[in-house]
């Protein structure tokens, strides 16, 4: 099994673009990166929210999974927008707001494409994922050892928000335990959620959520090889938006 996980893109399309490329995927007629030597992508959720094109990262990964081209896990601000699509009350905040501005002026029949493969690509997908004969897990927030393959909301919880106290930082954004200092399992877990500068390795977990919509970068763990391949960010850069776990 070889695969190419991308961390949360958040609507930088055009890094997207660049990324996949780099790795080797040529874009098709149908605007979609395939690679010749059958290597597949992987999503670690977060595709949309804050930066320019989340649509148009939407549709790649929605046809790219449609097609079984690609892997994915849902972020927490995927669920956000499922939501959003759902008709569900949600606040226009931490990002949905670009997302929003960006669907509200679609003709209605684009607006119903877009929203049905959006539902359709969260509804048909797993909260976590266990490949490679469990030697490899994929999770938005990453995931304790004891969770691995468990389906309830606790996981729910975990996978889309990490090990959150319930308190909060001064700016709003949740207190997190870093769950990976003790995790000491033998499966590689690679997630995304919280952003760092460089992709951090602890105790066999990689975070490679590496700030792309805050002007770091975009990268990419190539599987199995634990290849590091990112480009740089084109959206400006935000020193405040990465701090220690």
């Amino acid at each position: 099994m070889k695969i190419d996980i991308i961390g949360d893109i958040h609507g930088c399309y055009d890094e997207f673009k660049e990324l996949t490329k780099k790795l080797g995927y040529i874009w098709n007629h149908e605007n979609i990166p395939t690679h010749q030597k059958e290597r597949k992508l992987a999503f670690v959720g977060d595709l949309t929210d804050r930066g320019p094109h989340s649509l148009k990262v939407a549709k790649v990964v929605s046809t790219l999974v449609k097609k079984k081209l690609a892997f994915y896990v849902p972020g927490n601000h995927c669920n956000k927008l499922y939501r959003f699509f759902k008709g569900n009350k949600v606040q226009h905040t931490h990002g949905l707001e670009t997302t929003v501005a960006e669907y509200e002026p679609l003709t209605n029949k684009e607006k119903q494409e877009i929203r049905k493969n959006f539902i359709q690509l969260y509804d048909h997908s797993p909260l976590h994922l266990v490949l490679d004969d469990s030697k490899l897990v994929i999770a938005h927030a990453g995931i304790r050892e004891d969770l691995i393959g468990k389906d309830s909301n606790k996981v729910k919880t975990f996978v889309l928000y990490g090990d959150i106290t319930g308190e909060k930082h001064p700016d709003g954004s949740p207190v997190r335990l870093d769950w990976a200092k003790q995790y000491n399992g033998k499966a590689i877990i690679v997630y995304g959620h919280t952003p760092v500068k460089e992709v951090r390795i602890v105790n066999n977990t990689y975070n490679i959520d590496t700030g792309a919509v805050f002007g770091n970068k975009l990268t990419a763990l190539r599987y199995p090889e634990m290849e590091i391949v990112s480009v740089d960010s084109k959206q400006p850069y935000l020193e405040d938006k990465f701090r220690e776990i």
